[in-house]
Formats: C-alpha cells, sequence, structure tokens
C-alpha cells in the first residue's frame, strides 16, 4: 500500500505543472552593453594620452572582460507563465531599484517585431529580427541569433492572443523554424536546386489557369474544395505555401518564389496565399531595389483583397500590409470592410485608430480605441485601448496637457537629433585623431577635444531620451 501511494504521488507530481521552471531562454540585445564598453574604450585612450597607464589599463579591462561577460550572462527567461530577467547586471538593478523585472502573459500588450536586412548573396538574405514586449510599464527585447532565440519565439508567441501580435509576430509564430529542417522540408516536397531557381525569371500571371486538364472527367470525380480544385492538389499547394513563408522569414527568397509559384498554379484563387506571395515580392523588391517589383507586390495585394470574400482577420492584416506600405486609402477600405463583416474586430479598430492619428482627428483616434477596448475580450488589451483612449482623450479636452506633450515630443525630437550628430561626430573625430599624427600633428589635440566633447553630448542625450520617452499619465475620464 505504501509502495502504491508512493507511485500515486509521482505520478501527480508529473502532471503538475512545473512554476520557475525554465523552458526557453534568449540573451538581451547587446546594444546597451556596446555603448558601454564604447565609452570605457575611449576614457582609456584619454587615461593612455595623459600617461595614467594603470587607470587606462583597469578601464580597457573593464570594457572588453567585465562587460562582455555581463552581456553573456544577461539572459531573457520563460517558465511558461512570465518573462523574467536573469544575471548579474539585472540583479544589482533590482537592489539599487528594489524590484524584480518581470511580465507575466496575461499582462502582456504589445509585441513588435523589426527585420533588419544584414547581408545580401544572390537569392539569399540574412534577416536579423528584434523582438519587443511590452505590457504594464515593462518592456523586453531580444535579437535573433540562432536556436534559442526560435526556441523563445516557439513557446512564447503560441500562448499569446494574436491580436497582441503584429503581422511579423505573427509570421515567426507561424513559420519559423530550423533552417536544416526547412530544407529537408523543401527536399521532401521536391522543390528546385537553389542554382535553377536563382537563374530563373521573375516574371508569372497570377489569376486563374484557363486551360482545363485533360484528365477533367476523372478529376470532376474526385472530392474537390469550393474552388474546384481538387482535394490532394489544395493540400499540396497549402504545403508549398507555408514551405514558401518558412524560406521567406529564413531569407531564401528566390526558393519561396518558386514554391509560391507552384502553390498558386493550383490554386490561384486562394486570397491568403496571394497575400503571402505580395509580402514576398515586397521583400524582394527592397532587397533588390527594384521599383517594378515594388509595383508587382503592390497589385499582388490589391488581388488579395478582391480574393479575400468573407475573411475578416485576412482583411485586417491586408490592411496592416497597407498601412505599412504607405497606402492609407486602401488600408482604411480594408479595415472598413473587416469590421463590416466582424463588428468586433480588434486589430482594424487598432488600424483605423492609427489612420486618424496619421490625419490628426483626434475625436476618430478615441473614438476608435473605445470600439476597440469593448470589442476585446482579453483584460490587458481592454487596458492598453481604454488607456490610449484617455490619453488621446486629455490631448483632445486639455490645452495645459497638449501644450505639456508637444513641448516633450519637441525635446524628444531634438535628443534624437542631437544623439545622430554627436555619434557621427564622436566617430569622425576619432578617425582624424588617429590618422593626424602621419599628416599634420597639431590636429591630433582639438580632435581628441572635439570627440570628447561629442561624446558628452551623446551620453547627456541617451539619459535626456530615457527621461522624455515616457508619456505624462493622464487622468482617467
Amino acid at each position: 500500500m505504501q509502495t502504491l501511494k508512493a507511485l500515486t504521488e509521482v505520478a501527480r507530481e508529473r502532471e503538475r505543472p512545473l512554476e520557475g521552471r525554465r523552458i526557453a531562454s534568449v540573451r538581451v540585445s547587446p546594444g546597451s552593453y556596446l555603448a558601454a564598453a564604447s565609452v570605457l574604450t575611449f576614457l582609456s585612450a584619454l587615461l593612455l594620452r595623459s600617461e595614467q597607464d594603470i587607470y587606462a589599463l583597469t578601464l580597457l579591462s573593464l570594457a572588453w572582460l567585465v562587460v562582455p561577460l555581463l552581456a553573456f550572462t544577461d539572459r531573457i527567461e520563460f517558465d511558461g507563465k512570465a518573462l523574467s530577467r536573469r544575471g548579474p547586471a539585472p540583479f544589482i538593478q533590482r537592489l539599487i531599484a528594489g524590484r524584480h523585472k518581470s511580465l507575466r502573459i496575461e499582462d502582456c500588450e504589445r509585441v513588435d517585431t523589426h527585420a533588419l536586412r544584414t547581408i545580401r548573396r544572390g537569392g539569399r538574405v540574412r534577416y536579423r529580427y528584434r523582438t519587443q514586449v511590452t505590457g504594464k510599464n515593462t518592456e523586453f527585447r531580444f535579437a535573433s541569433g540562432g536556436r534559442s532565440y526560435r526556441e523563445m519565439i516557439s513557446k512564447l508567441l503560441p500562448q499569446l492572443n494574436a491580436d497582441k501580435l503584429d503581422l511579423r509576430s505573427l509570421e515567426l509564430r507561424d513559420y519559423l523554424c530550423d533552417p536544416k529542417a526547412v530544407t529537408r522540408e523543401a527536399d521532401g516536397l521536391h522543390l528546385a536546386s537553389i542554382d535553377v531557381v536563382d537563374s530563373a525569371s521573375l516574371d508569372f500571371k497570377l489569376g486563374r489557369n484557363s486551360r482545363k486538364p485533360k484528365q477533367e472527367n476523372e478529376a470532376s470525380c474526385v472530392d474537390a474544395t469550393a474552388d474546384g480544385v481538387p482535394t490532394v492538389d489544395y493540400e499540396r499547394a497549402v504545403l508549398l505555401g507555408a514551405l514558401g513563408n518558412k524560406l521567406r522569414i529564413s531569407g531564401r527568397l528566390n526558393q519561396a518564389r518558386e514554391a509560391f509559384r507552384r502553390a498558386l498554379i493550383i490554386s490561384p484563387g486562394n486570397g491568403r496565399m496571394i497575400f503571402d506571395f505580395a509580402r514576398l515580392l515586397r521583400s524582394q523588391a527592397s532587397s533588390l531595389s527594384d521599383a517594378k517589383l515594388l509595383s508587382r507586390a503592390r497589385a499582388a495585394l490589391r488581388l488579395s483583397e478582391m480574393r479575400a470574400g468573407n475573411q475578416p482577420h485576412l482583411l485586417a492584416l491586408i490592411g496592416e500590409s497597407f498601412l505599412e506600405w504607405g497606402e492609407a486609402a486602401r488600408a482604411q477600405k480594408s479595415f472598413q470592410k473587416a469590421i463590416e463583416l466582424e463588428t468586433g474586430n480588434f486589430r482594424s479598430r487598432m488600424g483605423l485608430a492609427n489612420l486618424a492619428l496619421r490625419d490628426g482627428k483626434l475625436a476618430h483616434v478615441i473614438h476608435q480605441y473605445r470600439e476597440a477596448a469593448r470589442s476585446s475580450s482579453e483584460k490587458s488589451l481592454t487596458s492598453y485601448a481604454r488607456r490610449e483612449a484617455d490619453y488621446y482623450a486629455m490631448l483632445n479636452d486639455d490645452d495645459d496637457f497638449l501644450t505639456v506633450e508637444l513641448r516633450r515630443i519637441n525635446w524628444l525630437q531634438y535628443s534624437l537629433r542631437v544623439r545622430k550628430i554627436a555619434a557621427r561626430v564622436t566617430n569622425t573625430s576619432i578617425l582624424v585623431a588617429l590618422v593626424s599624427p602621419y599628416l599634420e600633428s597639431s590636429l591630433t589635440g582639438i580632435c581628441w577635444s572635439l570627440a570628447s566633447s561629442s561624446l558628452v553630448a551623446w551620453v547627456s542625450s541617451l539619459f535626456a531620451i530615457k527621461a522624455l520617452a515616457p508619456r505624462r499619465k493622464p487622468r482617467s475620464i
């Protein structure tokens, strides 16, 4: 009996969710650590010029031994319920501030991902993704760079409501995977080799194929979808479309184009597939700087809107793409159509609020945010939309609050401009100071003084940006 009780207890412990156990971990973005290392290196160079060798060596050791170690050990961990930051630097920050940086899943409000194109080689592009998770005045930032980022995305994003994710985050959630697995999937679907795909033409037409298959009588006996496509072929088209998205996310754009070409030959009327293909064309046009390809991407996106039918979620995504590409009128049309089909479409309400904000129509902004708050069932999204509505309502109703906020935004823009100029002046001055002893030694002291002054301005602008970035909290209406 004691043995049976022990086995029962073990089974219960296995079924019970383990709180606090790390299931994904990724290093934080090292930007702040690189900035600290650069400043310390510059100070050590100044001390070396002043013949303070011991202090210069100490600062140099801190810059290139201690700071990289802190950056390597500073990690964002996810235990299935909350995001938290671990490491020596967060521990010291917690001792000073008295608060542990953590964000529970239900308190998350927004997830935004930005893509940066780093290297282009033939038909392949290397993307670096930066993801920012915000909620309850807390934010976490981490960048791609290996398996840890993919694990974090695969564990974290599926547990969040889709309305909290922007379009690129949705794509990463659904299609980001190991490049080796993508290669195996491409081989399994008999996709053409990279050499063949790179030499293929970029032109092929979208639309229904006017030629009927030879075995039409046999195909009519097979189960078909609503578009008249046989079920087996449709399933293959879905697999090819998913493969095309995976290849696009991993930067293999030419192979992704070939996968979409085959999928659209089978199912040319699929609005979602045309939408994904339009985003691929946009990526290729951006990487190749091809205006003709960009116009084709816009045409494909308009075609996907026509083929979207009664799919409000797809129309909202199309509207976000139009808004991202600068076509405000078409974005508004897509959002309005999605709301007509589904009144409580949160993404469309937020999109209309952003459009109204671009036009300076604060009354429309307030209305759309309040409608978004009513349409969402997530507590965090409702709180976020209400907070935005209260903020813009205060801007609309309180002239003093509007004056203070405009002054803050102007100073913030000024600080951003100072940071950019100071960084360029610092780098140029250091470069000239290093070269000037071989050309004109009298310029060396002037360049080091200019670099020191601009570095002080750059550091001051960083603190100013950090102080000016948060909004003033409006009174609840």
